[in-house]
């Protein structure tokens, strides 16, 4: 498998996921702004859509967009757990915390990356993002993770996406229970493997 990515974006989330898994894959950097891959490639003609993630699996089929590719990678280690199994409530759960990030916590968040919006537009988009951070304070609270004890791919895409937050100078110290999620997840060898060969490359 390959693993098309670019640094402080959201293929953060299905590289931790390869990593918790131990799946053997190859990263392939790509640069935004050009569009090209590391080996000199045009990455539009790998994922027409432009951006990152999309994962190149061993019989060149192609899957994009970040909850799916998570989710993928997690039913092919069902014994991980980092899915659960599908056809269950709690995989439905799952789903609905991964759309909860995607349409709150990476859009929300993403709106605040466009330099051109005026800051009394960005003030409007920042307090509504502080509102979706008072009820993750809320439904964490006396929990390790979003599913309850065990990490799963939400918590890897969670994490990415407030990860975003030192671009905007937000502290999240300022949500205490979010900050110590964060910091637990941190922690973790595979997010700490991320991290340095995402920073290396």
């Amino acid at each position: 498998m390959r693993l098309y990515y670019a640094p402080d974006t959201c293929s953060l989330s299905p590289h931790i996921v390869l990593r918790e898994l131990e799946l053997e894959f190859e990263l392939v950097k790509v640069d935004n702004r050009s569009k090209r891959t590391a080996d000199g490639r045009d990455f539009l003609t790998i994922n027409p859509k432009g951006y990152v993630a999309a994962l190149e699996l061993d019989d060149g089929e192609i899957l994009t967009e970040g909850p799916a590719i998570v989710q993928y990678l997690a039913d092919l280690k069902a014994e991980s757990g980092l899915a659960p199994r599908a056809g269950t409530w709690d995989r439905v759960r799952l789903q609905e915390w991964l759309n909860f990030i995607t349409s709150e916590i990476h859009a929300g968040s993403a709106l605040l990356f466009n330099s051109s919006l005026p800051d009394e537009v960005k003030s409007i988009y920042r307090e509504k993002l502080f509102r979706r951070f008072n009820f993750l304070e809320d439904q964490l609270n006396g929990k390790t993770y979003l599913m309850g004890s065990a990490f799963s791919v939400a918590d890897a895409y969670l994490f990415t996406v407030l990860g975003w937050c030192k671009f905007f100078a937000i502290d999240l110290q300022g949500w205490p229970v979010l900050s110590a999620y964060m910091a637990g997840i941190h922690a973790r060898p595979a997010v700490q493997a991320a991290l340095r060969a995402e920073a290396s490359d």
